[in-house]
């Protein structure tokens, strides 16, 4: 079945277009490489792998419940609307809300496959260049496994949120060349790292929890990409050009705040969508989850030197400003240890099967003489 036959609406099947502002860069100079960019570079060489093999795809999704997640997690439960809905009608609002959590993961990572691209051409560094092509392939392999599992486990795709597709046009249209690094590698990356291990971590089903960590496990480095290469930078900057940056950032926070509120799936389920969102802005459960998404990405415009007055009184105003005294760098290291005690359960668990296959032909061999 075309995926397009299994939207919530009508899709174009016209690409959509951004018109990207700047120029390709080449360096002659392939010296003096920064250090710690190579072994990042190393890094995602070492940890390639294969999305058709690595994941266990026969673990079956309850569509109701994509992630196995508990009821208060949903971001009507305790509202009016969601005490008058049948049973029926939860259980549809919970296939709606998995097909439109993980359609904006895959566009959200479609968007990164393009904007790690356009970072090989624009970027002046060797170095850089070298990473963001490891990265690329990386994207290429998460837009491949968040649209079979759309595809096979729950049959929905909804269309890209507007708020994300106008924070990747604002990416790639300047023509800056840190723009889109700073639009895709700090905000929509640390957004959807911050998603990723949210979900991860409540999440019951093994499929889900297995992906998911497999992504963080690429797009730590993709932070940590972005950090080098942007304080670097940004060292260098006046304070009218940072000031500049720190605008960008500020609008790019909003529109990603504003993208998880789920009105698509008000909208398409014929709810009542004003009530639906007062609701969820003033929920205790969507306050905290807001605050949790932005875990990665204040922290992160700290570090790379992007911290005036006005980023910080719109961080104050979000309510998310206590998160720039998160641990970034133990927070990474998390995410690598979950995938590898992941990486570990799988290997022995497999290693356990074909002992017991091979315990049990012996047995029968015996029983045959």
């Amino acid at each position: 079945m075309h995926s397009s036959s299994m939207y919530t609406e009508p899709v174009s099947q016209v690409p959509w277009e951004v018109p990207m502002a700047g120029s390709i860069k080449f360096t002659w100079d392939y010296n003096e490489a920064r250090s710690r960019l190579l072994d990042l570079y190393q890094k995602g060489k070492d940890k390639q792998w294969d999305a058709q093999k690595r994941i266990s795809w026969d673990v079956s999704v309850d569509v109701t419940n994509v992630a196995g997640v508990p009821e208060n997690f949903n971001p009507l439960f305790g509202s009016d609307i969601w005490d008058e809905m049948s049973q029926d009608a939860r259980d549809e609002f919970g296939r709606h809300q998995g097909s439109w959590l993980f359609s904006q993961f895959l566009h959200g990572e479609q968007g990164a496959l393009n904007v790690a691209s356009h970072i090989v051409q624009s970027v002046p560094d060797m170095d850089a260049k070298f990473y963001a092509a490891t990265q690329t392939m990386d994207e290429a392999r998460h837009v491949e496994l968040f649209n079979r599992f759309l595809r096979d486990k729950i049959g929905v795709y909804y269309p890209v949120n507007q708020s994300l597709a106008n924070l990747l046009a604002e990416s790639l249209e300047d023509g800056r060349w840190d723009l889109p690094y700073l639009g895709m590698q700090v905000l929509i990356e640390g957004l959807a790292l911050a998603s990723f291990g949210l979900y991860r971590d409540v999440s019951t089903n093994p499929l889900v929890r297995q992906l998911l960590a497999y992504v963080m496990q690429d797009e730590a480095r993709h932070v940590a990409f972005g950090r080098l290469a942007l304080k670097d930078y940004y060292n260098e900057l006046t304070s009218k050009e940072r000031a500049e940056r720190e605008q960008f950032v500020i609008e790019g926070c909003y529109l990603m705040r504003d993208r998880f509120k789920g009105i698509e799936i008000f909208e398409t389920l014929d709810l009542p969508v004003s009530r639906c969102i007062e609701y969820v802005d003033n929920s205790d459960m969507f306050k905290l989850y807001q605050s949790l998404l932005f875990s990665r990405i204040v922290p992160c415009v700290r570090d790379i030197g992007l911290w005036g007055e006005d980023i910080q009184a719109a961080y104050a105003d979000m309510g998310i400003l206590d998160n720039a005294k998160t641990d970034l760098e133990a927070l990474m290291q998390q995410d690598e240890e979950i995938a590898e005690n992941l990486e570990r359960e799988r290997y022995e668990q497999e290693f356990a099967e074909r002992k017991g296959e091979v315990e049990d032909a012996i047995a029968l061999g015996k029983e045959d003489r």
